[in-house]
Parts: C-alpha cells; sequence; structure tokens
C-alpha cells in the first residue's frame, strides 16, 4: 500500500491553522532536545508540545513574523523589521507559564542567552521550522526553507537560526548555512547551534 501524498505548497498560515500547526510542530519536534528538556517526561507530551506551539504562533509569531505551511509542516521567520520579536516577548511567556511551571524561570533564563548570541546586522530569523514525521521525506520543511530563504534573498539579507537537533545540521548545511558558534546552554541544557547563511 502506497504512502498517501501530503500536499506541500507553502502558503500563508492564519491564525484559523492554529490547532493544526500546534499539531504538526508537537508531531516534529517530539524528538528534539530542547523540548525534551523545556517539558520533561512523556505524560501527554504531544499534548503539551501542541500547546507550547499553539501559544507561540497566535501571540507572537503570527502578529510579527512571516508563517507558512504545508499540508504537514509549519515554519516561522522573522524578518529584521520584527527583530524585538524574534523571540517570545513577556505577554507570550506569562501565558506559558501554566504550561512550564517550574521550568518557567529556566525557559525565560534561556531565551535570554539564546539571543544574546543573535547576530547585530540585519537578518531574516527561523524561529522554527518542522515537520510532522508522517510527511517527512516529501519535501515539506525544504519547501518551507526555500520559500523563507527566497524572501531573504529578495531582500539581499543574510538568514540565521538555532538547531539544538545535531542530525538537523547536514539539512541546514545543504541549503548554504554553517555554524557560527556551538553554545551549551545554562542550567545543564542542551547543545545549541548557531547557524548563518550568508546573502545571496
Amino acid at each position: 500500500m502506497t504512502r498517501m501524498s501530503i500536499p506541500n505548497t507553502p502558503t500563508t498560515a492564519t491564525l484559523d491553522d492554529a490547532s493544526m500547526i500546534g499539531r504538526t510542530l508537537a508531531r516534529a519536534f517530539d524528538d528534539d532536545p530542547m523540548m525534551h528538556w523545556f517539558l520533561p517526561g512523556e505524560d501527554a507530551r504531544e499534548e503539551r508540545l501542541g500547546r507550547y506551539f499553539t501559544t507561540i504562533f497566535t501571540r507572537q509569531y503570527a502578529h510579527h513574523g512571516v508563517c507558512e505551511r504545508t499540508g504537514a509542516a509549519a515554519a516561522f521567520w522573522v524578518p529584521p523589521e520584527a527583530r524585538n520579536k524574534a523571540v517570545p516577548d513577556e505577554a507570550t511567556l506569562r501565558e506559558l507559564d501554566g504550561l512550564l511551571g517550574d521550568r518557567g524561570p529556566m525557559f525565560r533564563k534561556i531565551v535570554g542567552a539564546a539571543a544574546e548570541h543573535a547576530p547585530q546586522e540585519p537578518h531574516w530569523y527561523l524561529a522554527v521550522i518542522g515537520a510532522d514525521p508522517a510527511g517527512q521525506g516529501q519535501g515539506h520543511g525544504a519547501a518551507l526553507l526555500r520559500s523563507g530563504l527566497a524572501k531573504a534573498d529578495a531582500a539581499g539579507l543574510p538568514v540565521y537560526l538555532e538547531s539544538s537537533k545535531s542530525a538537523n545540521l547536514p539539512f541546514y548545511e545543504h541549503f548554504g548555512f554553517t555554524v557560527l558558534q556551538e553554545v551549551q546552554l545554562p542550567e545543564n541544557g542542551p547543545t545549541l547551534w548557531m547557524m548563518r547563511r550568508p546573502e545571496h
């Protein structure tokens, strides 16, 4: 039996897509070291991850970023003019407190630590990208990445991202990213790889 193909053409994500995006990214990040660290334990993991991604999408990136989705993936980009919205703001953090519990203060510290390493030059920032494992291998992530890179290229700007999963580094390197630095997060947190793709 052949697996059904899921459309992988990027479209603009709207608030109406919030629950679908939350579910998609929850599945995409189920094995991500950063998410395991923020939301430890297996109890209701997919539901908690879904709430996390739905919250940051509806509270922040849908209003200040460029958000796109396919039938099995989603990406949140931050253009240079919205740079101060590249990480969750105070209102978003307050909303996340109920989900993060005693991890809330640590989450705030990590968000701040990661932001300190962001480049000062104008750039496009890839805040989140992920594909549901059911759709992986069908070009969803690549289609969303190409779409955002095209916008950065049209503006003549570099692109920056952080990855906490070493297995993803070759995927980004294929698209021209190189590792700027490797950062061990505080509180025995995971490693973050800061990556940059020069302007094209």
